[in-house]
């Protein structure tokens, strides 16, 4: 993908992607569970999530808002497209690796959307690794609306107690421990 002046997107796959996730559709549909969402978004982005997993759009990352659909791809649309599976995750190090890239290069610092701020950080969030956790709440806390910022505190927490998400381990074989399957129990666990 070749740089396009100003910021704008050169590639306009992902022009369509960045459109339909930050115009089109409403907040509140990011992160809700809606079968007919997620049926939606199979049905629209099937094909370039794929092509994102398979590393084929590697060049989009050359530039900051071609990078930001990248993020979509691998962080965002896996958890619409193969929700209540372990495919869900199965990109999470790709996206964030480029999230870090982003926040290294200024990208995420010059963004002026809040809403984009908040996706390039996404993969922060999601990740299981403490280290990540603790370094995404200062930069959720400045580029984050605070709701967002509090959810990534919560989900820092749940990673400093058990060192994953508890509420993966079925999809993804791994057993619980009493712990953890304690917690899932309680109000709010599973997000």
């Amino acid at each position: 993908m070749t740089p396009a002046p100003d910021g704008a997107v050169s590639n306009p796959q992902a022009l369509e992607l960045l459109q339909f996730w930050f115009e089109t559709i409403e907040p509140r549909l990011w992160f809700a569970r809606d079968g007919a969402f997620d049926a939606r978004v199979r049905q629209r982005f099937l094909p370039l999530t794929e092509q994102a997993a398979a590393g084929t759009l590697l060049r989009w990352g050359d530039e900051p808002l071609g990078a930001l659909a990248l993020v979509l791809l691998l962080d965002q649309l896996p958890r619409q497209i193969w929700r209540g599976s372990a495919r869900a995750f199965s990109t999470d190090p790709e996206a964030l690796a480029l999230s870090q890239a982003a926040v290294a290069r200024g990208w995420v610092a010059t963004e002026p959307a809040r809403a984009r701020r908040q996706f390039w950080l996404m993969p922060m969030m999601h990740s299981e690794d403490l280290a990540v956790q603790e370094a995404s709440l200062p930069l959720f806390a400045r580029w984050s609306d605070p709701r967002t910022a509090l959810f990534a505190q919560r989900h820092h927490a749940v990673i400093a107690r058990f060192g994953r998400f508890p509420h993966r381990n079925q999809l993804l074989g791994r057993p619980s421990t009493p712990e953890e399957t304690a917690f899932l129990l309680e109000p709010g666990s599973r997000f």
